[in-house]
């Protein structure tokens, strides 16, 4: 399998610790063994030590020749080789995407004459007969009941409009769960979850493939394309981690060896958020806070490059058409005042509740799905969502465009040239004043009726993305949760203004807020509540801060953002610590020990360790009493990951633990390579091998592959700081002993199995569902 299909590929020449090299009839490869088994995690201090193996002889070799000091400048380089080109290609891929949703989007209502494949917006810029008062319209953008009928008003033409909505709206979601379903299964959902299992040491072989990466992109473009409620952010971040998995293959240092590997995915995060928001800074932020589980400092320099090389290669594509990076760039004239803080935190409570709202009924979801027959039809379900949303989206103009415009559109201030509805206020004639700074004024019909739209659109988006995200289709969750908000924070916005125009004569607007004054900017109780909601849904809170202020360019409005994320999270963690990302984690069953949980009950080693009462006893294996036949035959009755070697079955004294896969390896290799090796040979661990007479067949000495050093710990020990190893160090195991002498072992997934029971829940149900 290639390295770039899936998350492991190493070769078995590698190092396997640091107790030395293979010896030398373990250096051919065996195509079909590979460094670790799908589904199984990788070993931290293993991977670590090999890497240091590998460096240090490239070190001693660069002073023998000018050839060998070129190859260590090249394997030093290499890493920013790689940042550099996940860069580019995020880059470019997210460019793309913009520019085809763009154009997708807008065919769902109509079509460019002049060129078929321009947006509605690309349309009129090109237009001459465009007004400034219906800057929307020009000649060459037809509806497609003006183009098939000629009519472009009426009830028949509406009607012909709304079929065809639904019509391209199902079409794009079926394309794109049929291609998932078909070429790349692991191409759906947003793929967070999945990564931050990825990068604490799992392996889901093929989820960074080259077929995921493809169907990925051209999918994630038809599922926004349709309008359903999802947004491309989340996507994003495993494209680019796709893309860093490809790279990945080209430089046998990342390819060998999974810490490395996980090193370039944490830097690639980075970039799929920078691209997804246009956002370089919250993107490293995302990945150090988010998903990342082990993030160097090496690993913080790299990512800020590959961020800034992929936003480079965005703003270079520039598919806004704004020359500029941001994806809602917003202008407000009027600072903020500290009254204005009750409604920001308000508006932080709400994100909280929704967030918990979300979580918990996307989750019960989901559940059922996995539970009932509802998860043996997928594309039956994308059609019936998507055909839910575009009959109920189609006559709400705030939900018939795309989410990522509507965002856009209630972050605005309401300039002197704006011609939405919500800026439909009723002016003073005699104000003479510059463009700029427009005074608070009442709200005109076109407000009121913007608000009862808004309200409708609101309920529509909480309901909907709680079915939509999670089916087998690419789908983020950014936008929609920012959009909740950001409707939420619009009418709160609204509502503050009214009053203070109304009532500016009471004791909390009499300081700051005089009569002909502009004092409130609704759009920025929009922007506050998209925070608070993005943040309720993913507990994010420093890289939250900062994406939203790289997303709109609103530097001086941190303190409301910061106020609204800490109150969003505060209230929701109230209910429960788990964000979306790891509510999803644990509903599949990945073995992901979070950092941030705190293990706190008084258990022991020894409670935990296997074997328990009543089971079989431990498959161990001895240093020079054990024969190939049963070795194989250890290998073939169990699916241990590796085997503890004692002195004796009597004794049981520790010597050391070796890999079921070096073993496997090991004695293929000797088996074809080693004359003499038969079943009946003797397997020694030991450092001498004794001498036997001339008729016993010929021993196979496995020494080198035995890791001397296996990480112990004694069965009284606490089991938080057992916990706490296996998050710090990412073992895959732990053996247990008293006085030296073998008790048993614990792995990872006992680790967490105790946790779960510990939490009350079925330890066997959180495994792999």
């Amino acid at each position: 399998m290639e390295a770039a299909e899936g998350v492991s590929s190493a070769t078995p020449t590698d190092e396997l610790n640091g107790a030395g090299n293979l010896m030398d009839f373990l250096e051919e490869p065996f195509p079909d063994v590979a460094t670790y088994e799908d589904f199984h995690t990788i070993d931290w201090l293993r991977e670590k030590s090999r890497d240091t193996d590998r460096h240090r002889k490239i070190t001693s070799k660069s002073k023998e020749s000018i050839w060998d000091l070129t190859k260590s400048l090249l394997d030093a380089w290499s890493g920013w080789v790689v940042m550099l080109l996940i860069g580019l290609l995020s880059g470019t891929l997210a460019g793309v995407i913009d520019l085809a949703v763009d154009w997708m989007t807008d065919l769902k209502e109509g079509v460019c004459l002049s060129a078929f494949w321009y947006s509605h917006e690309q349309c009129c810029w090109t237009s001459n007969e465009t007004t400034f008062d219906d800057r929307d319209k020009c000649p060459q953008w037809q509806k497609w009941a003006e183009l098939m009928t000629g009519h472009s008003e009426g009830a028949g033409a509406y009607v012909l409009n709304y079929l065809l909505y639904v019509l391209w709206a199902l079409s794009f979601s079926f394309l794109a769960v049929s291609l998932v379903r078909v070429f790349a299964p692991y191409a759906c959902g947003s793929g967070i979850p999945e990564i931050k299992t990825i990068l604490s040491g799992f392996i889901i072989r093929g989820y960074l493939g080259k077929w995921t990466l493809l169907i990925k992109t051209v999918t994630l473009v038809l599922a926004v394309s349709s309008g359903l409620s999802l947004g491309k952010e989340g996507p994003l971040v495993h494209v680019a981690c796709c893309c860093g998995n490809l790279f990945c293959s080209l430089f046998s240092k990342y390819s060998k060896n999974e810490g490395k590997r996980r090193e370039v995915l944490s830097a690639a995060a980075a970039a799929g958020v920078s691209v997804a928001f246009g956002a370089p800074i919250g993107g490293v932020l995302f990945s150090l806070e988010e998903v990342s589980y082990y993030f160097p400092l090496k690993t913080l320099w790299r990512s800020f490059f590959a961020a800034l090389v992929a936003a480079f290669t965005l703003r270079s594509i520039n598919p806004f058409g704004n020359s500029r990076l941001v994806l809602f760039y917003v202008e407000y004239h009027t600072p903020w005042y500290m009254a204005e803080l009750v409604p920001f935190i308000l508006l932080g409570v709400f994100g909280g509740l929704w967030g918990t709202l979300f979580i918990r009924a996307n989750i019960a979801w989901c559940r059922r799905r996995k539970t009932t027959q509802l998860g043996k039809y997928p594309v039956l379900e994308v059609i019936a969502v998507t055909a839910i949303t575009a009959v109920l989206a189609y006559p709400n103009p705030y939900t018939r465009r795309s989410t990522s415009e509507l965002i856009s559109e209630l972050f605005n201030d309401c300039g002197a040239l704006e011609s939405s509805q919500l800026c439909d206020y009723i002016n003073n004639p005699n104000m003479s004043r510059p463009v700029d700074d427009i005074p608070d004024r009442p709200a005109g019909p076109g407000v009121y009726n913007a608000l009862w739209q808004l309200v409708l659109a609101l309920v529509f988006k909480i309901v909907i993305t709680i079915f939509t995200f999670g089916m087998k289709i690419p789908s983020g969750l950014f936008i929609p949760s920012m959009a909740v908000g950001a409707i939420a924070g619009r009418i709160v916005g609204i509502a503050v203004e009214q009053m203070a125009y109304h009532h500016h004569d009471w004791i909390i607007f009499k300081n700051w807020c005089r009569p002909g004054a502009d004092c409130v900017t609704p759009g920025l109780y929009a922007m506050v509540g998209a925070a608070a909601c993005l943040g309720g849904v993913t507990r994010m809170t420093v890289s939250l801060v900062v994406i939203m202020f790289e997303l709109t360019g609103g530097l001086e409005y941190i303190v409301p953002l910061m106020a609204a994320a800490v109150t969003s999270k505060w209230v929701a963690d109230a209910f429960g610590k788990e964000g979306i990302y790891e509510s999803h984690i644990q509903l599949n069953g990945y073995p992901y020990l979070d950092v941030r949980d705190e293990f706190t009950h008084r258990t022991l080693a020894a409670d935990v360790m296997r074997p328990r009462r009543n089971d079989p006893p431990l498959a161990v294996l001895t240093q020079d009493a054990t024969t190939v036949e049963d070795v194989e035959m250890l290998i073939k009755d169990t699916d241990y990951n590796g085997f503890p070697v004692v002195v004796s079955r009597d004794s049981e004294r520790l010597i050391g633990f070796v890999q079921r896969r070096d073993l496997t390896l090991a004695i293929k290799n000797a088996r074809q390579k080693q004359d003499g090796v038969v079943s009946s040979s003797v397997v020694y661990f030991t450092e001498d091998v004794p001498q036997l007479p001339a008729s016993t067949p010929q021993p196979l000495k496995l020494r080198r592959i035995l890791n001397l050093s296996p990480f112990t710990v004694t069965d009284h020990t606490p089991m938080e700081t057992v916990v706490d190893i296996f998050r710090k160090l990412g073992l895959r195991q732990c053996l247990v002993t008293r006085s030296g002498r073998l008790l048993g072992i614990i792995t990872k997934k006992d680790v967490l199995r105790h946790m779960a029971q510990m939490m009350n829940q079925d330890p066997e149900s959180i495994m792999f569902n």
